[in-house]
């Protein structure tokens, strides 16, 4: 007898219908075919004793061949055992093969028949509403991610048996649902901490509400204990709240990569991710043989904070310049190619030396003379051309340490930045911009014009403070974004004054 059930393989952050066929005859061989990978093949062991110590029955005396189509795509994981197992059941005559068609069915199965947690539960799930599927059986650790999908029916389960007596019609399973405009609307504003809770550095905070803003790249420059890493973690807080779509594939993104928790669903808010400094280049783009995202795919539609960057491998660094190009990444292989997204705000922070107080205004520095510039120089000209905004960040002083005076709440600030992300979107509308720092060299020149009084400031301090070329075009971007921020149609010479303010590596002797 030959049954046809189904399944989902995960490409990237897609996935693809899998039709697990199982045929039963008379013999005594197994067979798996369809390019199935280790973990696949061994589901044969997992399977039968899962079966066995269900209180059902393994088919014995019988040649059973399993097959998973489409034949010329390479199956991987133990995600496909409990599809395999329902075909192995309902080929040998113990389960009724009718409901099979209605759904989708993935698990991975313990050798007690327990049902394990997969990874990619909401691409499955979206994959089988899209080809017309009732609904999805996953294990109840991933059916609040899954039943995010509207129009389709999310049964979470804990054994095999439960899968067995729902498809027979003789247990009747809990559907999950999920009001994801509730839960949404709850907590896609809330964060845990807040930028009113950093003393002092008024004109950092600023920085940071300009570069959330027009979406910029941000590196940090000073001592240690100046509150680089404090203010990197409040700056998602001041970031537009995430949209519907953006929050459903970020979401995908992190329910491929195994990430979500068994009662999260959409992730509400925006991500901030903050890897060591001695991870790999491929644990930070993605990759591996069966590829993954990375870390940097994992703060798509957030924030990716490099602390200590000179620390961090040169190949590393150098990885990122093509994802902030073109914000996606892709993992190529010899049979196929994979595609993440990695739209993300980059901000780095770094000493301004190896002893850390070049600079400072009490501390010396004890460096000998060209160890700064050499320390600055592990950092690459084309990867600093993609960081518009630089910041010296000194220590706060005790008299602002001790103070009661409560800072502009986080809440205040993102209110502006909406405001001044809503006139971009009306600026970019049909195109597939979204803020200031993605405008190209030539689109610099079209909407950043600013007069002769502004041409003459910017010439002027090029001179003076000796910055590179690659500073005209950022301190324009810029300018434009703090010119968005005060509701101003034009570039005025003091949003330019500003803008110039923050492009401290750009100035010729700055760490000789």
């Amino acid at each position: 007898m030959i049954v046809k059930n189904y399944g989902c393989a995960v490409f990237g952050i897609n996935a693809t219908i899998i039709t697990v066929e199982t045929n039963v005859n008379p013999g005594t061989a197994f067979f798996m075919v369809g390019l199935p990978d280790s973990a696949v093949k061994e589901s044969h062991q997992r399977v039968g004793a899962a079966i066995k110590n269900s209180g059902l029955h393994m088919p014995r005396g019988r040649e059973i061949t399993v097959n998973l189509a489409p034949a010329d795509i390479r199956k991987e994981g133990s995600a496909y055992d409990l599809p395999i197992a329902i075909g192995m059941l309902a080929g040998s005559g113990q389960l009724n093969p009718e409901r099979l068609a209605q759904y989708v069915m993935m698990g991975e199965l313990s050798l007690d028949g327990e049902v394990r947690p997969i990874k990619g539960a909401l691409p499955i799930a979206l994959e089988a509403k899209k080809n017309g599927f009732k609904g999805v059986i996953v294990p109840s650790a991933n059916a609040r991610e899954a039943a995010i999908v509207r129009g389709l029916e999310t049964y979470g389960v804990d054994t095999l048996l439960q899968v067995t007596g729902f498809l027979e019609g003789v247990e009747q399973l809990q559907r999950t649902e999920v009001d994801i405009e509730k839960e949404f609307a709850e907590s896609s504003r809330s964060y845990p901490v807040d930028i009113a809770e950093v003393k002092g550095q008024e004109n950092i905070k600023r920085a940071f509400e300009i570069a959330a803003a027009g979406g910029h790249n941000v590196i940090l420059i000073g001592p240690p204990g100046s509150g680089k890493t404090m203010l990197a973690k409040r700056l998602p807080t001041i970031l537009p709240p995430l949209t519907i779509d953006e929050a459903l594939e970020t979401t995908k993104i992190h329910s491929v990569a195994g990430k979500l928790r068994k009662d999260d669903s959409l992730l509400s808010v925006r991500p901030y991710r903050n890897p060591h400094h001695t991870i790999s280049d491929v644990a930070l783009v993605g990759g591996g043989s069966f590829p993954q995202p990375g870390e940097i795919s994992l703060a798509h539609n957030g924030v990716l904070f490099l602390d200590e960057l000179p620390e961090f491998k040169r190949t590393v660094l150098e990885v990122l310049r093509q994802p902030l190009e073109d914000r996606v990444v892709t993992i190529s292989r010899a049979r196929f190619s994979v595609e993440f997204p990695a739209s993300f705000m980059l901000v780095a922070a770094m000493n301004p030396c190896p002893c850390g107080y070049y600079n400072h205004p009490e501390k010396d520095c004890v460096c000998a003379p060209g160890v700064v510039q050499k320390y600055l120089n592990k950092i690459s000209g084309p990867l600093l051309d993609r960081i518009d905004i630089h910041i010296e960040v000194t220590p706060v002083p005790f008299k602002e340490l001790s103070a009661d005076r409560q800072g502009e709440r986080s809440v205040d600030m993102r209110e502006r930045v909406i405001a001044a992300r809503k006139v971009q979107q009306d600026r970019y509308a049909g195109s597939n911009m979204h803020c200031n720092a993605q405008m190209s060299n030539k689109q610099v020149r079209e909407i950043c014009r600013i007069d002769e009084t502004g041409q003459a400031l910017l010439a002027k301090a090029m001179e003076r403070l000796g910055l590179s070329a690659r500073a005209y075009d950022r301190i324009l971007k810029v300018s434009r974004t703090i010119a968005d921020l005060g509701n101003s149609p034009e570039i005025r010479t003091e949003h330019l004054a500003e803008a110039i303010q923050y492009r401290s590596l750009d100035r010729e002797g700055w760490a000789s």
